[in-house]
């Protein structure tokens, strides 16, 4: 009895290196190399734009960037007979620069799609680059019709509805679809819609890895034709997902393996974890330091950084105070001790003294305040900064959210360094986070979580001192931030109005600090920076 026809796809859920063409061809053929030779798949299927990785952003005005993707698509041709290709990267045409899915195979480019829906919106700046293409993306390959799309080309009707009218039995959509909270979720439940609505089984092929604020978190994944999940590769890690289709009655996915989809702070995690380590070795530094205080914000990112690099390539620095308790001092060397990490006390007493002294006739006018404050704060910079610049470790910061929304934060003092883990993490995800990280295995002491919040820069110093409870100020601060509410909205929904108006101001007049801020990983669908882009100088 002859065995049913099948056809056996690999997904290759690669992490990249955006304008490492060269490195990634290399990936592409090794990986091509080993889904023909070990796994004995037909075809494999990469990342959007893998040549290229993404964003490539203005990368892509320079045409050596394109003649550089088409050299390496003839070395790929040339090293991987014997097995398909699925890939992405940019083509230019007399018809302008298309962002392009190409099959490749019998050492040449069989087939090739450009993009139709070009998103422009949030982190996405696609229409500046790109022009968008047509046509149904319908090639034959062993006997089975496969439609290819490309990312946003799964969010809305047309190109499935197209490719299924044009007879297409198969769909595969390549993807460089970054994280926010309950992507993952919401991207399948998507899929799922448009497998039943067309009728035809979805392949979604996504990206994994950090680029600079994005991190992209793979999961990978399968549906048949009635919009079932059928297999699932892993999040936050590269990996291989072999689908294997049985032909008899139109292409049909078997059953495999469902890695299981991480719980909310788990993912929040996980993608600060593997932000922060792409971040760090894909700009070639040899570890990180970062100012430990005792306080949650340093001891959660030292958490982070540890699990992210190993404690080998991980260096925190102390720096007491006048107003710094015994207590700051001795949780922060605890937490440095469970982690194994190489831990300085260095007081700025005398840097601050100092810098009193200098200043003694430019402040005589008036009570000690926020400027005293803030020479703490650069003194801890300038020590921080002489270490990164000395030993070659980038230097993290530890401020938040909620910090950074109100300019509770000194520009040139705890501002200072290259990359900022908990940028887009509210102060109460903050706590969350510690809990749960904690819940895997102890690694910050508990007073550290449980003491009130205070940055120790003047005696008995409190956050809420300045700011309203983080309960109440992240609420507000998510409806302004992320929603898009009005002072007048907020309010009418029970918030107390003087509160909301002043969250309100100090958020808007603080985009000055917020535009120095390091770069940081982006865990909402609304983070500071390219997702939400105000002006400075504004008289709204």
């Amino acid at each position: 009895m002859a065995t049913p026809p099948k056809l056996r796809i690999l997904v290759a859920q690669l992490n990249l290196l955006v304008g490492d063409v060269d490195g990634n061809r290399d990936q592409v053929i090794a990986a091509a190399v080993a889904a023909r030779d070990e796994q004995r798949a037909d075809l494999v299927v990469f990342p959007e734009l893998t040549l290229t990785g993404y964003p490539p952003e203005d990368l892509l005005l320079r045409p050596e960037l394109t003649e550089r993707t088409q050299a390496a698509l003839l070395r790929i041709a040339a090293e991987t007979r014997g097995i398909a290709l699925i890939l992405g990267y940019p083509k230019a045409t007399l018809g302008g620069l298309f962002n392009v899915a190409g099959l490749v195979g019998d050492g040449r480019v069989l087939a090739e799609y450009a993009k139709q829906l070009l998103p422009n919106y949030s982190v996405f700046d696609e229409k500046r680059y790109f022009q968008p293409g047509n046509g149904n993306g319908i090639l034959a390959f062993r006997g089975v019709r496969i439609a290819l799309t490309v990312c946003e080309d799964i969010w809305e009707e047309g190109p499935a509805r197209r490719a299924a009218a044009a007879g297409a039995e198969l769909l595969i959509n390549i993807n460089a679809s970054p994280y926010h909270l309950d992507k993952a979720a919401e991207r399948e439940a998507l899929v799922q819609f448009r497998a039943r609505e067309q009728g035809i089984p979805i392949i979604y092929a996504n990206l994994v890895g950090g680029q600079d604020e994005l991190v992209f978190d793979g999961g990978s994944f399968v549906v048949d034709a009635a919009g079932n999940l059928t297999q699932r590769a892993p999040y936050f890690e590269a990996a291989s997902l072999v689908v294997e289709l049985a032909l008899e009655a139109g292409p049909r996915p078997m059953p495999g393996a469902l890695a299981p989809m991480p719980a909310r702070e788990e993912a929040v995690y996980q993608a600060l974890v593997l932000g922060v380590r792409d971040y760090v070795r894909k700009n070639g530094f040899g570890g990180v330091v970062l100012g430990l205080s005792g306080g949650i914000d340093s001891a959660l990112t030292l958490a982070v950084a540890t699990d992210a690099l190993g404690p080998e390539q991980v260096e925190v620095v102390l720096m007491p105070s006048r107003f710094t308790a015994d207590m700051s001092v001795d949780d922060a060397l605890e937490q440095a001790r469970i982690l194994g990490v190489e831990a300085h006390v260095i007081s700025i007493e005398p840097a601050f003294r100092a810098f009193l002294g200098m200043l003694q006739d430019q402040l005589a006018d008036g009570d000690a305040d926020v400027t005293e404050e803030n020479i703490q704060a650069r003194c801890r910079g300038i020590l921080l900064m002489a270490i990164s610049n000395r030993k070659g470790r980038m230097l993290l910061t530890t401020g938040n959210k909620s910090e950074m929304a109100v300019g509770y934060a000194t520009l040139y003092g705890d501002m200072a360094g290259g990359f900022a883990p908990l940028k887009d993490l509210f102060k109460t995800l903050v706590y969350r986070l510690a809990h749960y990280r904690n819940r895997r295995g102890r690694v910050i002491p508990e007073r550290v979580i449980t003491r009130p919040p205070s940055a120790e820069l003047r005696p008995d110093q409190t956050d809420q001192d300045s700011l309203p409870d983080y309960a109440l100020l992240d609420a507000i601060l998510k409806d302004y931030i992320e929603d898009d509410r009005s002072v007048a909205e907020i309010v009418a929904a029970g918030y107390p109005e003087a509160e909301v108006r002043r969250v309100a101001r100090l958020v808007d007049r603080n985009e000055y600090k917020r535009r120095q801020a390091p770069p940081g990983v982006r865990i909402t669908y609304r983070a500071f920076g390219r997702d939400r882009r105000y002006p400075i100088t504004s008289g709204f």
